[in-house]
């Protein structure tokens, strides 16, 4: 279980406490207003940005003090950060060693993640030509290379059309639920909650909520979900 035990971060005027727990395996959408400070939750449990008070835990393991690539983490996020110069391949290679050392096991590896989010063929190409979504999907086999057991999305689909996003969330969906990692998407969206089909963290009024199933929520949204949706 990932455990937020009484985080709070501060930066100038904003203040963003969070108490709550994820189960493994959970799928959860993280919700909310602009500014809210979803990015900002996120940030914490990866490593980037340090809580004032509280600890992060991993399955009992304190990880407040890891830095971001000691944790059990692999990140997207929104403008997937592939280097133009590298080709396909070799920017999933990233997400193997840094250094770009890579053995004939890691190659392989590569070859099979490009198969999984459907880019065979594609890993000598450089992301200047590659659509949108595919480019997505490099991002996106980056992180299944890494097999860390928890994934956080920061808003990777935000930029693609209806039907990609949709085919996206599906692909994140279908790779999570094979390796049995918990999964966290931030998302203005509250489609794309839904697809997710799990449960979703409200980021309102300076606090993360703890997850509550998405269709409960969504069915009778409390008054500061309503004024967000706008309904």
């Amino acid at each position: 279980m990932l455990t937020l035990d009484g985080i709070v971060y501060r930066e100038g005027d904003f203040t963003l406490s969070a108490d709550l727990g994820v189960p493994v395996g959970a799928k959860v959408a993280v919700i909310g207003p602009s500014g809210a400070g979803k990015s900002t939750l996120l940030g914490m449990i990866a490593g980037f940005l340090p809580p004032e008070n509280g600890r992060i835990l991993w399955q009992g393991l304190d990880i407040t003090a890891l830095t971001p690539g000691q944790r059990p983490i692999a990140m997207l996020f929104q403008d997937n950060n592939l280097f133009p110069h590298l080709t396909a391949a070799q920017n999933i290679g990233l997400g193997i060693r840094a250094d770009m050392r890579l053995g004939d096991d890691d190659h392989r590896a590569i070859d099979q993640a490009l198969v999984r989010v459907g880019l065979e063929g594609l890993g000598g190409r450089k992301p200047g030509a590659l659509s949108g979504g595919q480019q997505s999907r490099v991002a996106l086999a980056r992180v299944l290379v890494q097999r860390r057991p928890l994934i956080l999305l920061d808003e990777p689909f935000a930029a693609l059309g209806p039907a990609q996003r949709n085919d996206m969330l599906d692909l994140v969906v279908a790779l999570a639920s094979e390796t049995g990692a918990t999964l966290m998407m931030v998302s203005h969206e509250p489609r794309d909650a839904q697809r997710l089909g799990g449960q979703t963290i409200l980021v309102i009024g300076g606090r993360a909520a703890p997850p509550v199933d998405t269709d409960v929520l969504l069915a009778d949204p409390p008054e500061a979900l309503r004024g967000y949706l706008g309904g």
